[in-house]
């Protein structure tokens, strides 16, 4: 984990790993580096690409470029010969009359490039004529105009130092290379959303891009690049934890400030409040995905987020909330009480959860698919239902499989992949390997008793044992209680 201190002295206790050709990772115990750097100059201890970067005083800690690299060699790896690959950043979207909102990049081109900036192309043809063809990166100009209302873009020199190539374009030279590269290719993969659980409303860029290239190459073989880079990014480098966990330690740090400022009578528009501020004084951007602050009877509701009810004397309050940094995600959920002591009936619903929690986690091991792991974790659950008098032991025996009386009360999934994208890719039903991180994630809605428990931890599957990237993170009723009594 990286820990900021006011004399620039930055700690790295982070799981490593070992990554073979083959995309297969190995995990080493975790070290614990030390690095103490100058306050004026934080570089003594750095490498040299972090020491020459441009984009040293960006908000986040620079990324290793060789990480981008790594994952271009391994795309290339899975193409068919004569193939070209091009991906599109994501559109700024617009909101109502000239407002727009918040760019977010297309997470397959950051993934590949390192750059987050709208209007940038990347071409890769491994097999073009000309060597310098092989790696195109086209990125926007700075104009005078753009330079006064929105601030300078990249320039090509920050690119390189960002992504590792060394071919950069402006943007407006895109078509003509496209064409030049495309009239060589055979195989042509283009860039689709290919998540399960995707909603595409609007057309995207890269969608409106795949009309177009048809139309101009109607005989060219297509082939679609977020099958490799699905199985590609499920497995995590070691640059990659080491974002994520920051992402982690930024959101343990706001809900312990959420702890110490609960208390019946607060909104949860306030508790929301404090984790923004927490977040972003610790140089998130804010929430990795809309925030999920329920009391009492709103813990049952999923997908809660309007955040606009008072936390009451008695009630217990759900927090599904993560931060982001440097794109990675950070995915958590507690659920404690609103004056700081769990009620028995609380406690023993709460525990239950634990155990199943802990259950999930002792299952999730390398080569398990994730439907088979879920039926395993439903056996958990029910048992512990039965156990809080929400199940009858003796129904539950003669129950349909296929309407499982735990649905009643736990009507989600256990886990998802977790990464640049908080449900992050995956091919379907991909046996889990060593490398990934998950979330696991739990829970027991009762509406009848306005209670909703969740619990989310994030781990990352070892060899032996998974690695919970929560370890300080307050869990137990004996933790949280003391926590919020600080």
């Amino acid at each position: 984990m990286t820990k900021e201190r006011p004399n620039c002295q930055v700690e790295l206790n982070t799981p490593t790993l070992k990554v073979s050709p083959g995309g297969k990772a190995i995990f080493l115990e975790a070290l614990t580096r030390k690095k103490k750097m100058n306050e004026a100059t934080c570089s003594p201890f750095l490498p040299d690409w972090f020491k020459t970067s441009a984009l040293l005083y960006m908000r986040y800690e620079a990324i290793d470029p060789q990480f981008f690299v790594r994952n271009r060699e391994r795309l290339l790896e899975n193409l068919k010969p004569n193939s070209l690959v091009v991906i599109h950043a994501n559109d700024i979207f617009p909101t109502n009359a000239d407002g727009t909102m918040a760019f977010r990049q297309n997470n397959d081109l950051f993934y590949l490039t390192g750059v987050d900036q709208e209007e940038t192309v990347l071409i890769l043809s491994p097999d073009a004529v000309l060597q310098e063809d092989r790696a195109i990166l086209f990125v926007r100009e700075t104009s005078e105009q753009i330079a006064i209302w929105e601030g300078e873009k990249l320039t090509k020199e920050q690119a390189t130092e960002a992504s590792g190539m060394k071919n950069i374009q402006w943007v407006d030279a895109f078509e003509p290379a496209f064409r030049r590269l495309a009239l060589q290719a055979e195989n042509i993969y283009l860039h689709t959303n290919e998540y399960v659980a995707a909603s595409e409303i609007v057309e995207t860029r890269n969608r409106r891009f795949i009309h177009r290239c048809q139309e101009l190459y109607p005989l060219h073989n297509y082939e679609r690049v977020a099958v490799p880079l699905q199985k590609l990014r499920m497995v995590k480098d070691p640059e990659e934890i080491k974002f994520l966990q920051r992402a982690i330690d930024i959101t343990e740090a706001g809900f312990r400030r959420v702890l110490k400022f609960l208390k019946p009578g607060v909104g949860e528009w306030e508790l929301e409040a404090e984790y923004l501020h927490e977040f972003v004084r610790n140089k998130s951007r804010g929430f990795s995905y809309s925030p999920i602050i329920g009391s009492g009877k709103n813990a049952c509701a999923l997908h809660y987020l309007d955040n606009d009810d008072i936390c009451e004397d008695g009630e217990m309050v759900l927090m599904d909330v993560g931060a982001e940094y440097g794109n990675w995600n950070a995915d958590m959920t507690r659920t404690v009480p609103v004056n700081g002591k769990f009620s028995s009936r609380q406690k023993d619903v709460y525990e239950a959860v634990l155990r199943v929690m802990w259950g999930a986690n002792d299952i999730l091991r390398p080569g398990l698919t994730p439907s088979a792991y879920q039926k395993q974790v439903l056996e958990i659950m029910e048992k512990e239902l039965v156990g809080l008098g929400l199940i009858d032991a003796e129904e539950a025996k003669r129950q349909d499989d296929s309407k499982r009386l735990v649905k009643k009360y736990f009507m989600h999934g256990t886990s998802h992949h977790l990464g640049l994208d908080v449900h992050d890719v995956y091919p379907a039903n991909a046996p889990y390997a060593v490398g990934q991180v998950l979330t696991i994630e739990p829970g027991i809605y009762i509406p009848e008793e306005n209670l909703g428990v969740r619990i989310e931890n994030d781990v990352i599957i070892g060899e032996a044992k998974n690695i919970d990237m929560f370890t300080n993170f307050p869990t137990t009723v004996e933790e949280i209680e003391a926590a919020m009594a600080e």
